[in-house]
C-alpha cells in the first residue's frame, strides 16, 4: 500500500510499497512502472537507484525498467510487422538511443504513466493502455498492458500480460533490464549461467542470425565483461550472482525466449534481462512471436534475494 515514507525522489503521488515477512519492494506507477527498491533484511539488491532525477531526464535505465515495445537496440529506425510498419525519429526526448545513434529499449520510463488498478500489502497491479498517440508513433499496434508485482519473503515476481486490444496482430518484444549488485568489488562476485546458446553480434551489438552453443559459466566475474545475448535451450533458466553467503538470482518462469547479460567490467553492477525476443526482432523478425487480436499473452520472470 502507498506510504509516505517510501523512497519517492521523483514525487510519485502513485509510489508503492510492498512486502513480505523481511522483503520489501517499491515501485513508482506514474514513472513507467520502474521498480527502485527491493530489500531483504533492509539489504538493497538492486543498482543504478541513487539518482533518479538525473535518470529520468536523462532517459537512463535504473532499478527494474520494464523496457517496451521493444527491448535492447533496433538496427535501423524504421521497421514493419503484420502489414503495419512505422519510422522512429533519429532524436526524440521519449526514447534512448546507444552510443551509435540506434534506438534502444523503446520508449523510455519516465514517459510511461502506469494506472494502479490494485494493491494489497504483497501485490501491487498496474495497467496501461497503449492506444495513445506518443505511444502508437513509436508502436502503432493497440494493446493493453498489465504488470503485477508480488513479493514473497525471499523474493518478487514479475507478471507481465499483453492483450491486443485492436484490429491487428501485436509483435512481443518486450523485456526488463534489472541491475543487481553487492557492496564489495565486482571481481569477487561469483557469477553463475546456465547453458545457452550464445547469440552472434555485430560490431553495432546487433544479433547476425548466428548463433553458437554456451557451455554456462560457474566461476569469479573478475575482470569479465558481459554485453552479450544468449537464447534459452529450456523454457525456465536461473542466473545468479553471490557473494559472502548472499545470493541474487533471476528466474526466468516463463513466457521468456531470451536473456542479454550486461556486466561491464569498470562497474560495480550487473543486469539479468529477460527478454521476449532477441535485440532487433521487429526488423529481423527472428523469434518474434505475435498476439492475435483479443488475445493475450502473459511472461513471468522471479528475483530471489537469499
Amino acid at each position: 500500500m502507498t506510504e509516505t515514507h517510501i523512497p519517492n525522489l521523483l514525487g510519485d503521488p502513485n509510489a508503492t510499497r510492498i512486502a513480505a515477512g523481511d522483503t520489501d519492494a517499491v515501485f513508482l506507477p506514474s514513472y513507467g512502472m520502474i521498480g527502485i527498491s527491493l530489500k531483504r533484511d533492509g539489504l538493497e539488491a538492486l543498482r543504478r537507484v541513487d539518482n533518479l532525477i538525473v535518470a529520468a531526464a536523462a532517459n537512463r535505465t535504473v532499478g527494474i525498467p520494464f523496457l517496451f515495445p521493444f527491448a535492447n537496440r533496433l538496427a535501423d529506425f524504421q521497421y514493419e510487422v503484420a502489414g503495419r510498419g512505422v519510422t522512429l525519429p533519429p532524436h526524440s526526448l521519449v526514447l534512448r538511443y546507444d552510443e551509435n545513434g540506434l534506438p534502444m529499449h523503446g520508449l523510455m520510463w519516465p514517459h510511461l504513466k502506469w494506472a494502479v488498478a490494485d494493491v494489497s500489502d504483497t501485490t501491487l497491479t498496474a495497467r496501461l493502455d497503449w492506444s495513445h498517440p506518443q505511444g502508437l508513433a513509436v508502436f502503432p499496434y493497440p494493446c493493453q498492458l498489465t504488470l503485477s508485482a508480488t513479493v514473497e519473503p525471499g523474493s518478487l515476481s514479475i507478471k507481465t500480460a499483453l492483450t491486443a486490444t485492436g484490429d491487428i496482430d501485436v509483435p512481443v518484444s518486450f523485456g526488463f533490464h534489472p541491475y543487481f549488485g553487492f557492496e564489495e568489488d565486482r571481481a569477487n562476485w561469483h557469477i553463475r549461467l546456465p547453458e545457452m546458446r550464445h547469440l552472434t553480434l555485430d560490431a553495432r551489438q546487433i544479433p547476425t542470425g548466428a548463433s553458437e552453443p554456451y557451455p554456462g559459466l560457474d566461476a569469479l566475474l573478475g575482470m569479465r565483461s558481459f554485453d552479450d545475448g544468449f537464447a534459452l535451450l529450456e523454457p525456465q533458466a536461473t542466473l545468479s550472482i553471490a557473494y559472502g553467503g548472499h545470493q541474487i538470482s533471476v528466474d526466468l518462469l516463463d513466457g521468456y525466449t531470451h536473456t542479454q547479460v550486461y556486466a561491464p567490467h569498470d562497474q560495480n553492477y550487473l543486469a539479468f534481462e529477460p527478454m521476449t525476443a532477441p535485440a532487433n526482432a521487429l526488423i529481423s523478425e527472428d523469434g518474434l512471436r505475435l498476439v492475435s487480436p483479443g488475445d493475450t499473452f502473459s511472461a513471468t520472470f522471479r528475483i530471489r534475494v537469499e
